[in-house]
Order: structure tokens, then sequence, then C-alpha cells
């Protein structure tokens, strides 16, 4: 038994002698367009990031060893495919702006350094602090978004959606994304954009329900973006549109992907996004962060009862049953933000005043737009005081609710007013005072631009 083992033991230790033989290299070249930074920012990322994410060789010793050789060579060359800083510098600076914001939000979330580096690499960890100073070197809402221009934009003949191109990956678009009901919106700071979550009726249903870990098949979300403009009022609005995301649940259909399928779509014409299949590996390495929420970043807008922490936005959804009308449940129609109150307000219509609503392929002039509107069209907007997003440094989302706005159209084009406001959104019977000027700006709303 002894010498059988000892056969066994000498057999182990030539195999692992003959394995370090087979030892493929990790490439390495000198920077040929290294990321540029204050030297206090780019000491933090040479030394937590460079090991992984850049053309550089940071082995230690022990990673040497085979077989944990070849894992450590294949995280590097994954990681470097998906960000090398030896090369960033060669992209455009908003490109590497985002870049880093989406590196700061996997340390903050964190997915990076990877768990098991850290393990055995503890000085990869990066500190409060050195998040901190990283944070601000990015400085979200430090420039304010552009002033949208005095000549009108102009009028885009609208795509047929039904013709629409699928992604690369063979992902189908979903002509029907622009009756989806409101999950909830974002203010992205870090690329000064909007974004509304729309979900369709199973996401939509589900998120009201709370049965949202994991959503159920069949669940779809449209994120829809746009730039950022300030009007002469000094609100910031939604200017031209930019894309639409979606996300469709099948856990059996594309288990490959994470349980989701992905695709995106850009510019009024509605481009695929992917040069190639592969494209999906962005949505799926973003998005792994939140695996524990089932890989969904948003936080819907819903008083459900969920046991978990910042897996819903209950305090957004918190309006009181005795409102004239409850517009959550409406499709939005655009969305502002004041930067001097830090609030947010989105827009809603009822049925009737969705049919007055023309935003494909136009941006209607600004004024008085009653006439728009048909009889029984009921307009809401609602505000709320913003926090920051749990999920996504450089993103704000709405708070406790802070005002209810309701226009609502009579048959002879006339339009009442009413508003709730304070901690429990009573009625303010003063509104009177300034109910032509809100009405005003309510009705001349325009609708935010969709291709």
């Amino acid at each position: 038994m002894m010498r059988r083992t000892g056969k066994l033991a000498c057999a182990g230790i030539v195999i692992f002698a003959l394995s370090q033989l087979l030892h493929p290299t990790i490439p390495t070249s000198p920077a040929t367009a290294e990321f540029q930074a204050p030297p206090e920012v780019r000491s933090i990322i040479e030394q937590h990031c460079y090991s992984c994410h850049s053309d550089q060789r940071r082995l230690s010793w022990f990673d040497e060893i085979v077989p944990g050789y070849w894992l450590v060579r294949h995280d590097i060359l994954t990681a470097r495919r998906h960000l090398n800083f030896s090369t960033l510098g060669s992209a455009p600076a908003s490109v590497q702006k985002a870049t880093l914001y989406e590196a700061v939000n996997m340390i903050q979330l964190g997915a990076m350094p990877l768990p098991g580096f850290t393990k055995l690499h503890p000085d990869a960890r990066v500190t409060p602090d050195e998040l901190s100073t990283l944070k601000a070197y990015l400085s979200p809402w430090s420039f304010p978004p552009s002033s949208s221009a005095t000549s009108p934009q102009p009028v885009l003949a609208p795509i047929s959606l039904p013709t629409v191109s699928p992604e690369f990956n063979g992902f189908l678009f979903a002509p029907g994304f622009e009756g989806w009901k409101l999950i909830s919106t974002t203010d992205r700071g870090d690329n000064n954009t909007f974004r509304f979550i729309l979900g369709n009726d199973i996401a939509f249903r589900s998120a009201q329900s709370g049965h949202i870990s994991p959503w159920p098949d069949g669940s779809e979300f449209a994120k829809i973006a746009w730039q950022q403009v300030t009007g002469a009022d000094g609100l910031v609005h939604p200017g031209a549109f930019i894309q639409v995301e979606l996300m469709l649940k099948d856990a059996r259909r594309f288990r490959q992907t994470d349980g989701w399928g992905w695709g995106r779509w850009r510019g009024v014409n509605l481009r695929p996004y992917g040069k190639d299949a592969h494209f999906v590996d962005e949505c799926t390495s973003c998005h792994q962060p939140v695996r524990g929420d089932d890989y969904v970043y948003t936080l819907p807008i819903t008083a459900a009862p969920v046991s978990r922490e910042e897996i819903v936005n209950k305090d957004a959804a918190a309006l009181p049953a005795g409102l004239p009308f409850q517009p959550l449940s409406w499709n939005p129609i655009t969305m502002l933000v004041d930067p001097r109150t830090h609030t947010t307000a989105t827009l809603f219509g009822n049925e009737t005043a969705m049919l007055g609503v023309h935003a494909r392929g136009a941006v209607p002039a600004a004024g008085p737009m009653a006439h728009a509107y048909p009889a029984g069209a009921v307009l809401t907007l609602v505000t709320w005081v913003q926090r920051d997003d749990p999920h996504w440094f450089g993103g704000r989302i709405p708070a406790s609710p802070q005002s209810v706005e309701f226009v609502q159209v009579a048959a002879n084009g006339q339009a009442s007013y009413r508003q709730f406001s304070g901690a429990a959104l009573t009625e303010d019977q003063a509104a009177t005072q300034f109910a032509e000027a809100r009405t005003r700006l309510i009705l001349s709303l325009a609708p935010a631009q969709l291709p």
C-alpha cells in the first residue's frame, strides 16, 4: 500500500512538473494610447486595475504556477478585451469617460476586482477613500446640458417600426414598445441623458405585485434614451432621441445570456447596435453586478411589498389613494428636471390624452397645446425630489413625491387645474393663483421625441 501511494505521489509530481511546460504566453506591449487622468487618479487605476486591464504583465510569483496560471491568463485576456487602459486613450473623450464610469460602478457594486482575485491579491481592493477620489474626478452634473436651440427642431419622417432589422444575434425589435407602461425614469449626469424605462404588460404587472425575483418569462423592458437640453425656463428637457435598448426574459431560450435576450437600436433610423452577435457580451458583463436582482438595474416604482432593500422604489410610488386619478398606471409623455430644486417630474396622460400625443418623428413647437388634446383628456405632472441611484453612480432617480398636478380638458377646449402638494399630498386650495400659468406650462410640454 505504501509503495502504491509513493508511486502515485511520484506520478503526481511528474505530471505537475510537466504541466509547467504548458505555459502559453500572455502578450505584452508598450502602451500605445494610455488613458490620461490626474496623477492621483492614474495612481489608483495603475495599482488596482493594470494587472488585468492593461498590456503590462504584473503577475505574482504564485500566479505563474500551472494550473492556476491558466485561469489567471484567461481572466487577463478576457479583461483586456473588455477594458484596456493601455489603449483607452485612443477612444473619444466621451467613450473614455463612460468607460471609467462603468469601472467605478463595478467597483462600487463589488463586482471588480473579481472577488476570487482579491482573495489571493488583497492589495487589489479599492479602498473607500480611493473610490471617493475616482468619483470626485468624474463629478457628474458638473457640466450642465447644452441649451436648446432657438430654431425649431427638424421634422423627421417616422420609421416603420415593424420593419426595423433584428439585432445581429437575431433578437427581434418590439414595435409596440411605445405603448408600454412606465417602470421608472433616470436622470444621468454621467452623460447628460434622460431615460424612460418602460415595461410590457407582463413586466408592469409583475412590478406592481412585487414578483420580480426573478422576473417571469415574457417580461420585456424598453430603456429609451434622449440627450438633455436646457430650456429658456431653466428646466432640463428631453432633446434628440438617442437609442432604445430592449431586454426580454426567457430563462430557457436565453440560458446562455443569463436568461435574457438583449438588443439595442440607435438613432432615428433604429440601426442595430452590434457589429456581430458578440455585442451581447457587453450587455451581460455590464449587468453581471446586479445578478442578485435578476440582472436588472432599475428599481421599479411600485408599492409592492418586497422584503429586500433597494430592489423596488416604494417612496416614489407613495401617491395617496384619495387623488382624483392614479397616474402611475398611465402612459408617460415626457419628463423634466429642475436643477435648482433637485426635482424630477414626469408628465402622464390618460388614454384620451394619448390620442393627442404625436411624439413620433417630430417635436411640436412650444406654446399652448390644449387644442392638441381632445375633450376628456387628463394630463398629470408628478414631481418628485431626486436621490442618487444606488445601482449606478452618475444617475438619479425619483424619491418622495412633492406634488401632483392635474389638467383636465373640457368639451369646449377649456382646461381645469388642480394641485396636490405637501407631505400628505393634500389639495392646495390656493392653487387658483397660479392655475393659469401652470396649465399653460403643462399643456405646452412637448412629448419626448420618438423615431
